[in-house]
C-alpha cells in the first residue's frame, strides 16, 4: 500500500522507542534494538539511554557491569551492544562469512592456527572462574606468555576470538575524568547457551528481531546491516511470512512486522510526537542501521555528518525524523549546530532534549 516519507520515518521512530513508548532500562533497549552500535563507547551509551524512560549514564554502565548487556562484534566486524541471550545465535549466522574474510589480514600480520590457539589458552586460564581483564593487561600477559601483540596483532587476536565465541567485553573500568570502558570475559561465563535454531530459523530471527527495532527497512538494508546475503535474506522473509507486512514509499517496498503497523495504526501520532526534536549519539542506529539513508538524510547534507567521509559520524539533531544539524558538548552544555535556523518551537524542543541530555550525564544511578 503506498504511504508517505512522514509515515515511515514515523514508524521507524516508534520501533527505535525513540518516539512512542520507550523501555524502562537500557537491557531492554538493546533487546528491543538486538544490536546497537558500540565502536564509539559513551556514544552507545546515550543511544541506550535514550530509548528508556529515564536511564541516566550511571544506570547504564550498571546494566553493564551485572552483564544485562555485552558488547561483540556480531556482525560487519563492528562493535555492537547485544542481549547476552542473543550474542551466540547471531554469531551462528555471520561468524562463517566473517572469519573467512579474515585470512588475508592474519597473512599480513603473521597470525596462524596456532597463535590463535596459545592465545585462546591463555586467555582462558586467566579468566576462567569469573574474572575479567582489561585490554593493556591481557596485551601484557599474551606478551609474557611470548605472544606478539604488535603492530595491530593484538587487537586481531581478541576480534578474532569475540568472533568465534570465546571472548565478548563485559564490566566497566573507569578510566577518570568520567570516562568509561569494559574489560574483557569469557562469553561462556556472561552468556545463556543458544536457542537450538536450524540455520533458516537462525536467518529468520535475525530479520524479525532487525525489524521489530529497525523497521520499516528494506530487505537490501537488511543484508546490509548483517553484512548476509540475498538469497538467505528471502527465505528469512519466507519463513517469517504472516508476521511481516509491506508499505511502499517512493516507489520502493519496504518491510515492517505487522505488530508494529497495527500498533501505529491504534495509536494516532501526538501533537508532542509531531513536534519531537531528539539529540541523537554519533553512529546511531536510526541513521546507521540502515544502507540507504536519504528518507532520513539528504545528501546535500552527509559531509557535515561523516567530515571529509571518514567513517566518523557525528552527532545528530533530529526533528520530524529527519536529521536538520548536527550537536557537540561542551563540558555541560550541548552546543547545537542546526543546517539552518530552527523555529521557535523546535528550539524549545530542542532544549528540552537538552536537559534529558544533562540530566542523563549527569544523574546517578536510580536503582541506588
Amino acid at each position: 500500500m503506498p504511504a508517505s516519507r512522514s509515515d515511515l520515518l514515523r514508524l521507524r521512530r516508534l520501533a527505535h522507542a525513540i518516539d512512542g513508548p520507550r523501555e524502562p532500562d537500557a537491557a531492554s533497549a538493546v533487546r528491543r534494538m538486538l544490536a546497537v552500535q558500540g565502536q564509539d563507547f559513551a556514544a552507545g551509551c546515550w543511544a541506550l539511554a535514550l530509548r528508556t524512560t529515564g536511564a541516566t549514564h550511571a544506570d547504564v554502565l550498571a546494566d553493564l557491569d551485572a552483564g544485562r548487556v555485552i558488547r561483540s562484534w556480531p556482525m560487519r566486524g563492528t562493535l555492537h551492544f547485544v542481549p547476552p541471550e542473543d550474542l551466540r545465535w547471531m554469531l551462528s549466522v555471520t561468524m562463517e562469512r566473517l572469519v573467512a574474510g579474515l585470512g588475508r589480514r592474519q597473512e599480513q600480520l603473521g597470525l596462524a592456527a596456532a597463535d590463535f590457539a596459545h592465545a585462546a589458552e591463555v586467555v582462558t586460564a586467566a579468566l576462567a572462574g569469573g574474572s575479567s581483564i582489561g585490554r593493556a593487561e591481557l596485551m601484557r600477559l599474551w606478551e609474557e606468555a611470548g605472544i606478539v601483540t604488535a603492530g595491530q596483532r593484538g587487537y586481531h587476536l581478541i576480534y578474532y576470538l569475540a568472533q568465534t565465541g570465546l571472548l565478548c567485553w563485559g564490566p566497566v573500568v573507569r578510566v577518570g575524568n568520567g570516562n568509561a570502558t569494559q574489560a574483557l570475559v569469557l562469553l561462556d561465563e556472561w552468556a545463556p547457551p543458544p536457542p537450538p535454531l536450524e540455520p533458516d530459523e537462525a536467518i529468520a530471527r535475525f530479520l524479525l528481531r532487525y525489524l521489530q527495532g529497525h523497521g520499516p527497512a528494506t530487505l537490501r538494508d537488511f543484508v546490509w546491516w548483517i553484512k548476509g546475503t540475498v538469497s538467505a535474506a528471502k527465505t528469512a522473509r519466507a519463513v517469517l511470512s504472516d508476521a511481516l507486512t509491506t508499505m511502499e514509499v517512493d516507489g520502493v517496498e519496504y518491510i515492517l512486522t505487522a505488530e508494529l503497523a497495527d500498533r501505529a495504526a491504534g495509536m494516532p501520532a501526538s501533537r508532542s510526537e509531531k513536534d519531537a526534536v531528539h539529540l541523537l549519539p554519533a553512529f546511531d542506529e536510526y541513521l546507521l542501521g540502515y544502507q540507504v539513508r536519504s528518507p532520513i538524510l539528504d545528501d546535500e547534507h552527509a559531509e557535515l555528518i561523516v567530515p571529509g567521509g571518514n567513517g566518523v559520524f557525528q552527532p545528530v539533531i533530529v526533528a520530524g525524523g529527519r536529521v536538520v544539524g548536527t550537536w557537540r558538548r561542551d563540558g555541560s552544555r550541548v552546543v547545537p549546530q542546526p543546517f539552518e535556523p530552527l523555529s521557535a518551537a523546535r528550539t524549545a524542543r530542542l532544549e528540552r532534549s537538552a536537559r534529558e541530555y544533562a540530566r542523563y550525564a549527569g544523574g546517578k544511578s536510580s536503582r541506588t
